[in-house]
């Protein structure tokens, strides 16, 4: 008997549920090769589309649309048949219960957990900096510099 079997005996005959925090790269990924096992795959994110991150900087430059870098997630999962996406925030884990608690009130249950919640841009305790200099994690990210780009265009043609 393996050590994760020893340690979580399986409560009955159903199929493990694999719980994936996150719509990322990892994430998406994790979930496309977990279809090709016996388990039941929930795929949560609080959003509902999964960002094509290395293009971002693009639709800040006003060269794509958001629309352009972002994908439904069902979309990209369609063809998993054992997994579900749901558009939720997970607030707490209780890894005793092996319970995730959503930001809509509902309590799932797991008996695997990935976390693949990404990254987020660091500025080394001066949160101050970020006015001068915003992140670029997200499509609001995107559009927000967007904004100051054109506004700054529209500012330099006014000068003349």
């Amino acid at each position: 008997m393996s050590q994760l079997t020893a340690k979580y005996p399986p409560v009955s005959d159903r199929r493990p549920r694999v719980a994936v925090v996150g719509g990322g790269f990892a994430g998406i990924n994790a979930a496309m090769e977990l279809r090709k096992l016996r388990v039941d795959v929930t795929v949560i994110d609080r959003r509902n589309h999964h960002t094509f991150q290395p293009l971002l900087y693009q639709v800040a430059l006003a060269v794509l649309s958001p629309a352009q870098i972002a994908q439904p997630i069902r979309t990209i999962l369609k063809k998993n048949t054992n997994t579900e996406v749901l558009m939720d925030e997970v607030t707490g884990i209780d890894t005793g219960l092996r319970q995730l608690k959503l930001s809509s009130g509902t309590v799932r249950d797991y008996d695997y957990l990935i976390l693949a919640t990404g990254a987020t841009h660091s500025y080394f305790g001066h949160e101050d900096w970020a006015k001068y200099a915003p992140g670029l994690k997200s499509v609001e990210d995107a559009i927000e510099i967007r904004r100051r780009v054109l506004l700054a265009f529209e500012l330099a043609e006014r000068t003349w």
